[in-house]
């Protein structure tokens, strides 16, 4: 089994690139919304460390906005609770799936929390900024102050970039994204 993970910047069409493919994908950011959902060890967590903002399950995404914008460090408590519990549901994923040729990981801090593994093939997703912030602003829980916080979090785009072993041009267009993939999957297959 070969293992893609996508890196990119926010909004930059990752999840969009990662389905893509059509192998099977772990998605972090829908792990992180059902860790929320229905994990009460993740509440019990959450609540031991930051009581004044997580009171009552399941938790809400304005329970996690509250906490990450009153003080820069509880972002950081918070991932690190969360991806803890994210890393264990990709070895499920990567179990279950160990039979298929390909699966694409696409987990907005793959590098950062060191969840890739030396022969994780690395694509990056390059979007121009102006698209990108132009989709952000669509976006319905949009809110500038949180994304900068995040994107603090994150290596460099130009990092990431050199560490990748192809660069996908996303346009936004399905032609130039599907492109993109069959020259990587005709490589690495």
């Amino acid at each position: 089994m070969k293992i893609i993970g996508i890196l990119g910047d926010i909004g930059s069409g990752k999840t969009y690139v990662a389905k893509s493919f059509g192998f099977p994908v772990f998605i972090a950011d829908l792990e992180v919304s059902k860790l929320y959902k229905k994990d009460k060890k993740v509440f019990e967590k959450l609540k031991k460390i930051l009581p004044k903002y997580f009171s009552s399950s399941p938790i809400n995404k304005k329970q996690v906005l509250n906490a990450i914008l009153a003080n820069k460090n509880n972002l950081r408590k918070i991932v690190k609770i969360v991806h803890f519990e994210v890393k264990k549901k990709l070895n499920i994923f990567l179990i279950k799936n160990k039979k298929k040729k390909l699966v694409i990981l696409d987990i907005p801090l793959l590098l950062e929390n060191k969840l890739n593994k030396k022969n994780t093939i690395l694509v990056f997703v390059d979007s121009k900024k102006s698209e990108i912030l132009k989709r952000l602003r669509k976006r319905k829980n949009y809110n500038k102050s949180l994304l900068n916080k995040f994107k603090k979090l994150q290596l460099s785009l130009v990092y990431k970039k050199k560490k990748s072993d192809f660069i996908i041009k996303n346009d936004y267009s399905k032609k130039s994204v599907k492109k993109g993939i069959k020259i990587i999957i005709s490589k690495i297959l």
